[in-house]
């Protein structure tokens, strides 16, 4: 899967739990039939800085950035993200 993709699914998945259409992470795995450690992987992609993703979207994003790369603990603030994945140079 592209991290486009994975993206995409992250913010679909977001979307769906926080409308209600379906109660928890642990349904939403039921739902999709997928493994629990996945889904969260995927869904924290929601939680990277919006400079990221839209470097990402617009092809525009540092050599060596893969969904393996992103789906690793990263910082939960946006501005401590940036180093750990080779935006050294962009901001929020």
């Amino acid at each position: 899967m592209s991290v486009i993709q994975a993206l995409a699914r992250a913010f679909a998945w977001a979307e769906i739990l926080e409308s209600g259409q379906i109660g928890s992470i642990s349904e939403l795995t039921r739902v999709l039939n997928v493994d629990g450690s996945y889904v969260t992987r995927i869904l924290k992609l929601t939680t990277l800085a919006p400079d990221i993703i839209e470097a990402i979207i617009n092809g525009e994003e540092p050599d060596g950035i893969s969904l393996a790369r992103l789906t690793r603990s990263f910082p939960e603030e946006w501005s401590e993200q940036r180093t750990p994945f080779g935006f050294e140079g962009t901001r929020a």
